[in-house]
């Protein structure tokens, strides 16, 4: 008898093998639109060829299949912690606890640099991390269902992951050109395999012993191969044409940049809303501490919104530079060097802030000890990163003390072509008449951008005016928008958020460009010194919104215009100039108490990171990857299932039974490691299965075997074949219980004698499905008589 399992020299597993590689890289390849650079493609052809290359190498060594993917997945291991486990591991490829660690860290920096990054996306170790993972899990996937179940068609599911992926997330779809050459790999494949099946049935047909059987033809027409590999070109091509059109239209995924870059008031979350919610809470939650020199008392900034548009203001989404390292700090845009700026140095701890935004001091010119990837944004200076938080950061940064005069602000002209954006000098040509009415009131006197700045801060400060955190809330005007801040006027009561979008926005009435800042005021002194340095404590009612305008050869000068809350400027204040020099600021009146705040996340502002609809879709997208390959490795197991099925039923109700029983037992037989040849007579393949000591130690199993092997025999070149006795009949039915029930004993010895492993191979990876395949493809040789 023979297996029908026919087995592969080394070469030609190997031949398998590198047309699978070959298939992999090419389709890892359709990722590079969503990823700058190459080094990316590197790591991840490294971790696939290492998951392979194990696999060919313990299949040389004879290793049994059931091993085989579970050994990829150490190699797979080893790789990654030989890129990425640095100082963890031991001899750089045996992973320890701090190894497993590392890598968890790395995982969850993958799920947020997902969140937070637009494409191209910057390949952050993170990043790299994960493709690196999912290459190997891919291939792992390829080796299984190409090598270990030999059905390459199923090649095409899992390389369909890297080659759909671009379609979710670029309008322009996947590239055609790596489309072409991911089904030209995967046509390759197909064909590696035909011939690598023609070589090894051959070299078996010469071996096989003389017998009574009808055999296949060796070889076939050179025009009927090409044919079929034509045919399957144009089926492949057409699908994956098929494919490049559709997936544009599902683009407004929210896995990787869809809408932008992510930020953390993306996607119709309002962060004026959630400020006033924060300034609302009963107890103040802790933010971060500073150390600073005495009477160094800055804003931190953690965002800034230029464009004033619609109902909800948010930050520009504009994608990572991933140039913009923190080691490339940039002078502030606009600061001449007439003007005094001098440098200040402070260390940050943070507390319970977690945000992808870094609170900094604007403008600053050095910040270190940063854990994570951490870049500028272009204008703002604003930190950010794609693949940590700010929680438990300690950071020292040195930011420059601006000290522009008076008659420097005052003496400055129209900003330069491109020194800023268009977003911050516009506005809708339906604004509420209003706003443009009381701008041109208040800076009615004004001999320069400059005065009209200082008016508009004063009379936001003026007795017309009061903070008041829940008139806003009571009255229905709370958050940003055009129509909030003519309300606001109106009223005359809000807090920080109506102060700063309305002076920004009738700085724009009056020419100025202006955007507003979004972060914490300098908080409160704790009394503790360290190292000669002052603490200051930061806590969640120090949330803040202030404005900042543009002066030619000065850049952004933050102003405030909130009464009760921050300090106000020496250069803003009325009269500056003619004020002898160095006088010191005088604080405000602090904060009123907050009242109250509903029920929510007790750090609800900074925890948004990019929306929470995208953090739900972080994991619904991995989830996602999990049960795709959860389903293509349990795909045979469910064919098997239906095969099985199907049988049963025809033993109950088709019209012939007795061949139903047989041709499941000869599959389950199969499934369990049996050599079961189609092609022998019912008698001599029970005697074969009689032999086996399943059989052989259980006279039960024996008979129950024998019965089935008669009742094939009779319903087979038996007279009744064609006029037997229909299901219907009343004696037919015990005949047909009596099948099924031998099937279940003959089956259960067969599962008992295979053992756990054999077991679990006959589940998940079943024998019977590859001569199924083979039948329906033309290439199983004829069953004998």
């Amino acid at each position: 008898m023979r297996p029908e399992r026919i087995p592969l020299t080394t070469p030609q597993s190997l031949a398998l093998s590198g047309g699978t590689l070959l298939l992999l890289l090419v389709s890892l390849a359709a990722l590079s639109p969503l990823i700058s650079g190459s080094a990316w493609w590197w790591a991840t052809a490294l971790a696939g060829t290492a998951v392979l290359g194990a696999g060919a190498g313990l299949r040389a060594l004879r290793t049994p299949p059931t091993l085989v993917p579970p050994l990829e997945l150490v190699a797979l291991a080893v790789v990654l912690t030989l890129l990425f486990g640095g100082a963890t591991s031991f001899a750089l490829v045996v992973p320890t606890v701090d190894t497993f660690d590392e890598f968890v860290g790395l995982a969850q920096g993958a799920v947020r640099t997902i969140e937070q990054q637009s494409v191209p996306a910057i390949p952050v170790p993170a990043l790299v991390f994960a493709l690196a993972v999912g290459a190997g899990l891919i291939a792992i996937l390829l080796d299984l269902v190409v090598q270990t179940v030999r059905l390459p068609a199923l090649a095409a599911v899992p390389v369909l992951v890297p080659v759909l992926v671009p379609g979710l997330f670029l309008e322009t779809g996947t590239d055609g050109f790596t489309l072409v050459l991911t089904a030209g790999a995967y046509l390759l494949l197909l064909r590696i395999d035909v011939r690598v099946r023609r070589s090894a049935e051959v070299a078996q047909e010469d071996e096989r012993p003389d017998s009574a059987l009808v055999s296949a033809p060796r070889r076939r027409p050179i025009v009927s191969t090409a044919g079929a590999s034509l045919g399957l070109a144009a089926v492949g091509l057409v699908a994956a044409s098929a494919v490049t059109v559709a997936t544009p239209s599902v683009s407004s995924s929210l896995l990787l940049g869809a809408g932008g870059s992510g930020t953390m008031f993306a996607r119709g979350v309002s962060p004026y809303v959630e400020l006033g919610r924060d300034l609302r809470r009963p107890d103040a939650v802790p933010a971060f501490s500073y150390t600073s020199e005495d009477g160094d008392r800055p804003y931190f900034t953690l965002l800034s919104v230029e464009r004033l548009e619609g109902d909800l203001w948010t930050a520009e989404e504009r994608p990572v530079d991933g140039d913009h390292t923190l080691d490339t700090l940039p002078r502030p845009d606009g600061l001449s060097r007439d003007v005094l700026a001098e440098p200040r140095d402070l260390t940050v701890q943070i507390g319970q802030v977690r945000t992808a935004w870094l609170p900094v001091p604007y403008p600053a010119s050095q910040i270190d000890g940063l854990r994570g990837s951490w870049f500028w944004d272009e204008g703002s200076l604003t930190v950010r990163s794609v693949d940590t938080t700010t929680l438990g950061q300690r950071y020292a940064v040195t930011r420059l003390e601006v000290q522009p005069t008076a008659e420097q602000l005052r003496s400055a002209g129209e900003p330069r072509a491109g020194a800023v954006a268009d977003a911050t000098r516009e506005l809708p040509d339906d604004l509420p008449a209003v706003i443009g009415e009381t701008a041109a009131t208040v800076t009615a006197g004004a001999r320069s951008r400059y005065d009209a700045a200082v008016a508009i801060q004063e009379y936001l400060r003026g007795s017309d005016f009061r903070y008041s955190e829940e008139a806003p809330v009571d009255d229905g005007y709370d958050g940003g928008g055009f129509d909030v801040i003519a309300e606001f006027l109106e009223r005359g009561a809000g807090y920080c958020v109506h102060f700063s979008s309305t002076m920004a926005v009738m700085a724009r009435e009056v020419g100025i460009p202006s955007r507003i800042a979004v972060g914490y005021t300098s908080g409160t002194p704790s009394g503790e010194r360290v190292d000669g340095m002052v603490r200051f404590d930061v806590d969640s009612h120090d949330l803040h919104a202030w404005p900042e305008l543009y002066f030619e050869g000065v850049g952004w000068v933050p102003f405030e215009p909130t009464p009760g809350r921050g300090s106000v400027p020496d250069y803003s204040r009325p009269g500056a100039g003619e004020e002898a020099s160095g006088t010191e600021p005088t604080a405000s009146a602090p904060a009123p108490v907050a009242t109250g705040r509903p029920e929510g996340d007790p750090d609800r502002l900074l925890s948004q990171q990019g929306g929470g609809g995208a953090v739900a879709v972080g994991w619904l997208g991995g989830a996602g990857l999990v049960l795709l390959a959860l389903l293509v490795v349990l795909l045979p197991a469910g064919a098997r299932a239906g095969t099985r099925a199907v049988r049963r039923r025809a033993i109950r109700s088709g019209p012939s039974p007795a061949d139903a029983a047989w041709r499941e037992l000869t599959a389950t037989a199969l499934d369990h490691g049996a050599d079961v040849d189609a092609r022998r007579t019912p008698r001599a393949i029970a005697d074969g299965l009689l032999a086996r000591p399943a059989f052989a130690e259980d006279d039960d199993a024996a008979a129950a075997l024998r019965r089935l092997r008669d009742a094939v025999e009779r319903e087979r070149y038996g007279r009744t074949l064609r006029t037997g006795p229909t299901p219907d009949d009343d004696a037919e039915r015990p005949r047909r219980d009596a099948l099924a029930a031998d099937l279940a004993i003959a089956s259960a010895a067969l599962a008992a004698g295979s053992g756990a492993a054999g077991r679990a191979e006959a589940v998940l990876l079943p024998r019977s499905l590859r001569a199924a395949s083979r039948e329906l493809l033309g290439r199983t040789p004829l069953r004998g008589a």
